[in-house]
Order: C-alpha cells, then sequence, then structure tokens
C-alpha cells in the first residue's frame, strides 16, 4: 500500500524524470529549427579555391556541427565577380572571399584591395599593415560607412608577377600586351603600354589559347601551375608590380547580426586559420616551383630600367592620395611601412 509521501516522492521523480528528457532532447530540436544558411562566394575558380577558400568553408561547417551551414560557390557561380559586392549587399549571397577592387566595392578603400602598385614587397606585409599599422580599423569605418555590408579580415596571398606567351626582358616588351589584371593595376600598367582586359576569371585560360589574351598579370606562379596557366604561357617575369594581394572576407550585415556571439567567434577563428595557411602554401610554392618549375622560363627586367616603374607607383600613389581623406590615410601608412622596411634592409625589401 502506497502512502502520502510515498506517492508525492514518486509523483516528483516521474516529473523530474521526463523534464530532465525533454531538456536532454531540447538542443537537437533548437539546433534543427535555428540551423542557419549562407551561400558564400569566392574570387576563385574551384582549382584555386581548394586552397584558398574551401579549407575555411569545411573548418565552420565542421565545428558548427549543424548550426551554420555553409553553401560555397566559386568564381561566378550565382553573379559576376564584378557585381559581389552589389549582391552581397543585396543578401542576394550571405558572405564573400575577393579582394576590394575586383569585386566593385563602392568603400573609399577599395583602390587598395587587389594588388595597389608596389605598396608591398611580401605577404606578410599585409598582416602586418592590417594589424600592426591600423589598416584593419580604417577598412572596419570604411565599410561601416557605406552599410549593409561588414569587413571581417584581410590578408595577404601571392604577388603580381606577369605570366606570358612571349618573354619579356625590358620595358618596351610590355607594349601592346593583352593582359588578364586588376581594375586598379590594369590602370597603373596602361602607362607602359598594357592593354587591360577584363573577363570571367575561369574563362582566362581559354583566351590565351585562343589569342585573345597574351597572358595574366593577376598572380604568382604558385597560381600559374594550379589553375592551368602555366600550361598555356611560356614564360614568368620575375619582376612584380605588388609583392601580395588584398584580399578579405566580408559578410553580409544583417546576416552578421543575426550569427550568435559562439559562432560568430568560430567563423573569424576558421577565416584566421585560413590565412595562415595561405601563408605557407603560397610561400612555399612561389619558391619551389621558380626553383623546380619544368612549365614556365624565368625571365627579368634589369633593376635599372624597373626604377621607372617603382618611381611611376609614386607618382600613382599621390594621385591616389588626393583622392580623399581615406585614401590619404592608406598611402600615408604604406610611405611609412615602406621607409622602415627600406631602412631594415633584407629580408624586408626583398620582392
Amino acid at each position: 500500500m502506497t502512502n502520502r509521501r510515498q506517492f508525492l516522492t514518486r509523483a516528483g521523480a516521474a516529473t523530474i524524470g521526463a523534464a530532465g528528457a525533454a531538456t536532454l532532447a531540447a538542443p537537437a530540436v533548437v539546433k534543427a529549427q535555428t540551423a542557419i544558411k549562407w551561400r558564400f562566394q569566392t574570387y576563385a575558380g574551384a582549382a584555386l579555391g581548394e586552397h584558398v577558400t574551401k579549407p575555411i568553408i569545411d573548418a565552420i561547417n565542421a565545428a558548427a556541427q549543424g548550426e551554420l551551414e555553409i553553401e560555397l560557390y566559386f568564381a561566378d557561380q550565382i553573379v559576376p565577380t564584378g557585381e559581389l559586392f552589389r549582391a552581397l549587399q543585396a543578401g542576394t549571397i550571405d558572405a564573400v572571399h575577393s579582394d576590394d577592387d575586383s569585386m566593385a566595392s563602392p568603400a573609399d578603400v577599395a583602390t587598395f584591395g587587389g594588388y595597389f602598385p608596389l605598396a608591398t614587397k611580401q605577404i606578410l606585409d599585409v598582416p602586418v599593415l592590417f594589424k600592426q599599422y591600423g589598416l584593419a580599423d580604417i577598412w572596419k569605418s570604411s565599410y561601416e560607412k557605406v552599410g549593409g555590408v561588414v569587413w571581417l579580415s584581410s590578408s595577404g596571398q601571392d604577388p603580381c608577377h606577369f605570366n606570358t606567351k612571349k618573354a619579356i626582358t625590358s620595358l618596351k616588351d610590355l607594349e601592346g600586351l593583352r593582359l588578364y589584371t586588376f581594375p586598379t593595376a590594369g590602370r597603373f600598367l596602361t602607362q607602359f603600354g598594357v592593354v587591360p582586359v577584363t573577363i570571367p576569371y575561369e574563362d582566362a585560360q581559354v583566351a590565351v589559347q585562343t589569342g585573345e589574351l597574351d597572358g595574366m598579370a593577376w598572380s604568382g606562379i604558385t597560381e600559374d601551375y594550379t589553375v592551368g596557366w602555366a600550361d598555356v604561357t611560356d614564360h614568368f617575369l620575375t619582376n612584380n608590380i605588388s609583392g601580395a594581394w588584398i584580399g578579405s572576407f566580408f559578410v553580409n550585415e544583417k546576416k552578421w547580426a543575426e550569427l550568435p556571439d559562439h559562432l560568430k567567434k568560430l567563423v573569424m577563428t576558421a577565416i584566421e586559420a585560413g590565412n595562415n595557411y595561405r601563408d605557407q602554401w603560397y610561400w612555399g610554392g612561389e619558391a619551389k616551383l621558380r626553383a623546380e618549375g619544368t612549365k614556365l622560363k624565368l625571365t627579368s627586367i634589369p633593376a635599372a630600367e624597373w626604377k621607372a616603374v617603382e618611381d611611376a607607383a609614386k607618382v600613382f600613389w599621390k594621385e591616389i592620395a588626393e583622392q580623399g581623406e581615406t585614401a590619404a590615410k592608406v598611402v600615408k601608412i604604406f610611405e611609412e611601412y615602406n621607409a622602415i622596411i627600406n631602412k631594415a634592409g633584407p629580408p624586408y625589401v626583398n620582392g
């Protein structure tokens, strides 16, 4: 026979047990109901994207355990690269890996994204400039003024060299070359006779094969081999017009605001890990393929002649600095940093 106290004790235990079971089950239910899905597009084609973007997306998807699911698209798969910013701001896509310049950002730092002529010597210059010299604060503020898009992080990648069908051994050899390149880099190179050509990333290789292009001024030698450009060009100029690509990760402002703090931290951790991976992947690739690569013959323009390009870059910087207060700040930082590394000497000045 059950007395009143035993009945209440058993009833309470049953209630607690049921509540505990419900509590244990709750996370799975909540996770299913609140799963966040993003569409993410990178500037890179599929072959390059395997190294520069996909590892980050894979890491986020694995660590988020279903709370955040990101679907990755490569260059031009949803929208053309030149429309990335507008699509991101409108919410057509949720996040982007690109440089400001080629995605046609309206931000007042856009000119400096991609390859700003002669501003850097090597890949590590970029994180140093952003984290030690204040570019991160400038980029963040610039996109806050534009609205609709949040800048998350910038990093360095490969230098900008020329890979072409014909050998380049003097500045005269640049005259008339039709090259696939970035907007600002192309604008700078026109004074040396280069004809910049804008086409979809994945079309560049075929354009060289059909004679529409004479080559590319888009990357370092690692990318040339990785994406197949070394299969259709014959020469690689060791002089570069920029020591490192400045590229960033961006997200739609509303999507970022809706993301829980722990997922924001997860995303940023994965991005920083990806930045570090690209540092060593490119750095090692540039050395190994220059030393052991068999597809591209290395050529150089003598330093005395190349000085004309370096001098032209200084004039170009001054012209850009006149575009506004932000541009003047960024140019001043580049000038200060270059003065320091020039004074420090090798290896900081080795491009």
